[in-house]
């Protein structure tokens, strides 16, 4: 165990709170719920309507009827979590918790698709398309898989090597594909080809994880050429854009916690392909320095999106803790900083009540709960760090 008495309580707090709220809430991204059909009123009201609601620290959901849900996306988080939890002490209650959410993700997976895939349970828009509930993701569908295979290494249970198998055909059946001389890139979405680096690995995990139940050797292939297709896009001071435009080929550059999805999946798919491979391991040494030395400051706090400070994130800060606690033995460093970037978030961005605020500006902190965007993911990085 490797929390303190205070972090403990942290903890313990945490869990209390999203077990009380039923494991429902609200989402920074969840405004095209509300009943005004933003929809119906041109291309940019939509988006115009997020990015405002997403900003606002004032909580007017309940006046746009917008109502607490499930998150996919924040019941993969928690059945990792609680899988861990029952893993190490062998629980009742976390794990009746663990087999109540495999169950969920299982009967729930989204409909009209070929396979198992998973979407978020709001609409979303941007300048560029627009998502209906529900449309699968392979970012979705990637941290969803993440939870079941450690339900698996828990359980044992056959049901969830048949949900990996299943996500696997999603990926390959649903997602386009996109590949060039440095290899392939899986879409986000169904709904268009398009090239984000951490969305094709969090793919390409999913396909790893079916080559470690079948040992098939095209998707071993499939693998390697999709993690080299983002290696070989590494910037020589170790950070990686967010995403490319194919027929331009220009990248979108957006420095926050991206870094830690896409170092993160390097090293699972090693894991689960049983490799060590030089020059996606130099990869991930390069971006972890970037990723410590210039996304965090010395005191544990992350920049939004470098080169801005603000706001404080919680996002930014769990997946830093996630991140350096479970890739230190690079260095052993990344073991104490992710307790520091801990420390640091439970001082400054924790309620009395328990959950996390959302984002922390200078002069104001944006104090809505949301389930999945905060809780989830900072439950996921407390279990982590105390089970580690």
């Amino acid at each position: 165990m490797t929390m303190n008495d205070r972090e403990i309580v942290s903890y313990n707090q945490l869990k209390s709170y999203i077990e009380k709220e039923g494991f429902i809430g609200y989402d920074p991204y969840d405004t095209l719920l509300s009943k005004i059909p933003f929809k119906e009123l041109g291309k940019w009201f939509p988006v115009l309507a997020i990015q405002f609601q997403k900003r606002n620290p004032i909580n007017i959901r309940p006046l746009l009827g917008i109502k607490k849900g499930i998150n996919p996306k924040a019941y993969g988080l928690f059945l990792k979590a609680y899988s861990m939890r029952y893993a190490l002490q062998q629980n009742q209650d976390d794990l009746e918790k663990m087999k109540y959410f495999f169950t969920w993700l299982k009967n729930n997976h989204s409909k009209s698709y070929k396979g198992y895939g998973w979407g978020y349970n709001f609409p979303w828009a941007s300048s560029e398309k627009y998502l209906a509930p529900y449309i699968p993701s392979a970012v979705v569908t990637g941290f969803v898989c993440k939870g079941i295979f450690q339900y698996y290494l828990t359980t044992n249970d056959p049901d969830a090597v048949e949900a990996i198998h299943n996500a696997k055909d999603f990926i390959i059946s649903e997602l386009p594909q996109y590949r060039d001389d440095s290899g392939l890139c899986i879409s986000y979405t169904p709904v268009k080809r398009d090239i984000c680096y951490n969305a094709s690995l969090l793919a390409g995990e999913v396909l790893a994880m079916e080559y470690y139940f079948t040992q098939d050797e095209s998707l071993k292939n499939l693998v390697f050429d999709m993690v080299d297709f983002v290696v070989k896009r590494q910037k020589s001071n170790g950070s990686w854009a967010y995403s490319e435009d194919i027929r331009s080929g220009k990248e979108r550059l957006q420095l926050d916690f991206h870094q830690g999805y896409i170092i993160e999946s390097i090293f699972e798919i090693m894991k689960y392909l049983k490799i060590k491979k030089d020059e996606w391991d130099n990869a991930i040494k390069k971006g972890l320095e970037y990723y410590k030395n210039v996304l965090f400051m010395d005191n544990g706090q992350s920049y939004w999106r470098y080169p801005k400070k603000y706001p404080i994130d919680i996002h930014n800060q769990s997946q830093g803790i996630i991140t350096f606690n479970k890739i230190y033995k690079y260095d052993k460093n990344y073991f104490e900083f992710s307790k520091k970037i801990l420390r640091y978030t439970i001082r400054n961005m924790q309620s009395v009540h328990g959950y996390f605020y959302y984002q922390k500006f200078i002069f104001h902190t944006h104090k809505i709960s949301y389930m999945r965007w905060s809780q989830a993911w900072m439950f996921l990085a407390m279990t982590q760090m105390k089970e580690s």
